[in-house]
């Protein structure tokens, strides 16, 4: 569905440019989005390498088992599934440490990560376990203290005060994930009661 939406849209806009006579403009409009989309992705694939990098010497050097016992209180609670010393639990934490900082595009390998990880415990290949599930409701909602991503590019499009965006970001943040937590407890509560 949503790719004939999109295709209705380009169609459209096509359709109206040469109706106006300015098609030149959208041919001009391709080509330097396309340049764009390209630096865009080199970018994002160097970032991308470095924090997936970072995530294995975190792990080999034995970090994320200390970010784990440091946020056990929590992530306990959350993950109860999920034995605190086992390596989920630390890929979770190291997920969740790059979404805190607002740097999402790192958190993508690492939530992979971490979902590879679960799929080591779970007894049902091929269906969400609720730690799953979890993880997947808690990165989505994405609490985010310094969103560094929205920082570098509001600074980039220069913006004369790029933190100005940390209090609407945490806040933000800060409902969708309580929201999330309750919604995904609630959820869960509430199938464990119909069984």
């Amino acid at each position: 569905m949503i790719n004939w939406i999109w295709f209705l849209l380009l169609a459209g806009g096509i359709l109206l440019a040469a109706h106006s006579g300015d098609a030149a403009s959208v041919t001009s409009a391709i080509l330097g989005a396309a340049a764009d989309a390209v630096t865009l992705v080199i970018g994002l694939l160097g970032l991308i390498a470095f924090w997936a990098g970072l995530m294995e010497i975190a792990e080999k050097s034995g970090l994320t088992q200390l970010l784990a016992r440091l946020l056990r209180p929590i992530t306990s609670r959350l993950f109860p599934d999920v034995p605190p010393q086992h390596p989920a639990m630390g890929a979770i934490i190291m997920s969740m440490s790059a979404n805190i900082l607002g740097i999402g595009n790192a958190a993508t390998p690492l939530g992979i990560r971490a979902m590879e990880k679960l799929d080591e415990l779970n007894r049902d290949p091929g269906t969400a376990t609720d730690a799953m599930c979890t993880f997947a409701v808690v990165t989505t909602s994405s609490l985010t203290v310094i969103p560094i991503t929205v920082i570098a590019l509001r600074a980039a499009a220069g913006s004369a005060d790029p933190t100005r965006i940390i209090g609407p970001t945490l806040a933000a943040s800060g409902v969708s994930t309580v929201t999330a937590v309750i919604a995904d407890w609630a959820w869960r509560r509430w199938t464990a009661a119909r069984r």
